[in-house]
């Protein structure tokens, strides 16, 4: 399986995931549970298939949060809602926009979800916990929902991949968004304050990003640090091509054929931002 396949398999999957965090009905997820606030919802969704997890875990799992900003959701949001109903909620909030954005989503779940499914079911857990997590709740007896929550597992064996490539460069968690943001990725601003960094915290990144060459005196990216987030990426790649290993290459081939309608009709609905602070691309074509 080639590079290529995997990035295209991120691009062709994100778009279904993200619908839990833009789609207008999604995100008043967390208001509906009796949770305090978007972010609380956000971080009680995004972890809920992990149990109780206290905020030291979580932010580990994450990656680029700021451990305060984690602390200030978890463990409180337990208090108003278990994580077993907030698994069983999100799987219906996006289900409902699912069906709304792309009218003949549950059709297409009959050829979606048997290579999804043997790609999740093949795919190594050590080392992955949220993608680890989300396999022990992806059984759904709603078809959308099935397709949803193997889709969010597939996105989230990449997230892990990706957080694992970060920490192999030497990059701590606000370093990783510095850079991302020098790369025009994702907004700086933005990213900052919604990864929940302070100012002096995200000067402190760049002043030591400068010290290894990968940012300019002005806080642009240098050549040098172009190449270590290449060299990022392409790890993350190759970490997750190990999904596609059950799927022979027509396929996953086929599948990314398959996958390209549902992400076409979700992107026409402007339901994604961009730029978004998942670094999800415009698509160029």
């Amino acid at each position: 399986m080639t590079l290529t396949r995997s990035r295209t398999l991120w691009l062709r999957t994100e778009p279904l995931h993200a619908v839990i965090y833009f789609e207008e009905h999604c995100r008043t997820l967390g208001r509906a549970l009796g949770l305090k606030g978007f972010w609380m919802g956000y971080f009680a969704a995004r972890t809920a298939p992990m149990g109780t997890v206290e905020p030291g875990a979580a932010t580990a799992a994450l990656g680029v949060f700021a451990p305060g900003m984690v602390a200030r959701a978890l463990p409180s949001a337990w208090q108003y809602a278990s994580p077993g109903r907030i698994v069983e909620e999100r799987a219906a909030y996006t289900a409902r926009a699912l069906r709304t954005l792309v009218p003949d989503i549950e059709k297409r779940t009959a050829e979606l979800c048997p290579p999804l499914a043997a790609m999740v079911e093949d795919a190594p857990s050590p080392a992955r916990p949220l993608f680890a997590a989300n396999r022990e709740v992806s059984e759904r007896t709603d078809p959308v929902q099935r397709l949803w929550q193997l889709v969010t597992c597939v996105r989230e064996f990449r997230g892990d991949a990706h957080v694992a490539a970060l920490a192999d460069h030497g990059l701590d968690s606000c370093e990783a968004l510095v850079l991302a943001a020098a790369t025009d990725r994702v907004d700086p601003g933005t990213i900052r304050q919604d990864r929940g960094w302070s100012e002096q915290e995200w000067a402190e990144a760049v002043d030591r990003l400068r010290g290894r060459g990968l940012v300019d005196a002005d806080g642009h990216i240098t050549e040098h640090g172009c190449t270590e987030r290449e060299l990022i990426e392409d790890a993350t790649d190759r970490l997750s091509a190990r999904l596609l290993r059950p799927l022979g290459a027509r396929e996953a081939d086929t599948l990314l054929s398959a996958l390209e309608h549902p992400v076409r009709q979700i992107l026409a609905a402007e339901v994604l931002p961009f730029p978004n602070p998942i670094g999800l691309p415009r698509p160029t074509g």
